[in-house]
């Protein structure tokens, strides 16, 4: 990383920044209804290198040297992810000088896996580093939102910033998206997760992931609650029907976050396989953030053996994860899927 820094600019860096992608276990579309995930962090990850220049410059691969400005209007393409981050550190108070940035980055695009988070946290804990300043976790998780909410213009959740800066390896973290906190709850060694790509892109624009939101939003508003993470089933069947499908898709999707822990902490495989696949049904269904190729893998990923399946991250696209029983032949198992989904790719496990 530090000899490419020094190809790049023709200097050292002086801090680097770390943070891996995440799988989405359980939980999705509730983190900003306040609500409950279980994400766990994969072994592919984002790496930034950093030092002070005469002007803001970022690279990564695939890109050119391209010059940005934390403190100007966005330019609408990737800097953005970098630019964000460091506008919202100066807003904190934390001296942002102009600064060389590169990124290094294994973990595959617009994949459900967290890519821009991994990012965001990345050039946080860099700039941090150079500053000589230290953060908490938590902290940095919530820097990274406001960056994308504000600066990117993604209305997302605390979900993929908390996992990627809080994550542990072997372990999922229990968020509760309410109060920005979390707890590591430990993965049992027989339980083993295996994330593919459908093979399409994810082509989530950025409106249709808001219409969501909004459309939860409302559905608490009608409900008179401050979100719908204070909503119980009966609640839903008293709401209009153009909001009653989402908002039963964040209510009971909370109830199987908790229970998936409950899964977890008894070593119960195939109560959580369970839960993940009624997850999946849950958002294709009720939520409508699912298509045909992701449906398609998910039930192959069943067919051939896996105890659970569902797609992750905010769908339309991208990828699912599978939960193994301990006795599969992996190897037949991704040949199985393989073959039914010729598309499809291995991320990670």
């Amino acid at each position: 990383m530090r000899s490419a820094f020094r190809e790049a600019f023709g200097v050292e860096a002086q801090a680097e920044g770390h943070a891996p992608a995440r799988v989405n276990l359980i939980g999705d579309h509730t983190d900003y209804a306040d609500g409950f995930c279980l994400p766990m962090p994969l072994r592919c990850a984002t790496r930034v290198a950093m030092a002070p220049a005469p002007a803001f410059a970022a690279r990564s691969e695939g890109h050119a040297a391209s010059g940005f400005d934390p403190f100007g209007p966005p330019r609408g393409d990737w800097t953005d992810y970098v630019a964000g981050p460091l506008a919202e550190l100066a807003k904190a108070g934390i001296e942002v000088p102009p600064v060389a940035v590169l990124v290094a980055s294994d973990i595959p695009q617009g994949a459900g896996v967290s890519s821009s988070a991994a990012l965001e946290v990345a050039v946080i804990r860099a700039a941090l580093a150079l500053a000589g300043t230290p953060l908490a976790d938590a902290d940095v998780a919530r820097m990274a939102q406001r960056a994308e909410n504000l600066y990117c213009g993604v209305n997302c959740g605390i979900l993929d910033q908390m996992a990627s800066a809080a994550g542990r390896t072997g372990e999922a973290l229990l968020l509760d998206c309410r109060t920005g906190t979390g707890r590591l709850v430990s993965v049992p060694a027989a339980f083993r997760f295996r994330v593919v790509h459908c093979g399409e892109a994810r082509r989530l624009a950025d409106g249709v992931y808001n219409e969501r939101r909004r459309a939860v939003e409302e559905a608490a508003s009608i409900l008179g609650l401050s979100a719908l993470r204070d909503a119980v089933p009966d609640d839903v069947e008293r709401l209009p029907a153009a909001v009653r499908a989402r908002a039963r898709h964040v209510v009971t999707e909370n109830m199987r976050v908790l229970a998936a822990v409950a899964a977890l902490e008894g070593a119960d495989l195939s109560a959580f396989g369970r839960l993940m696949t009624e997850s999946h049904r849950s958002l294709a269904t009720d939520y409508e953030v699912s298509t045909p190729a992701l449906d398609r893998l998910a039930d192959a990923m069943l067919a051939a053996g896996a105890a659970g399946a569902r797609l992750t991250g905010a769908g339309f696209g991208g990828c699912a994860v599978a939960l193994l029983p301990p006795n599969i032949d992996e190897a037949a198992w991704w040949g199985q899927v393989s073959a039914a989904n010729p598309e499809a790719w291995l991320v990670a496990g």
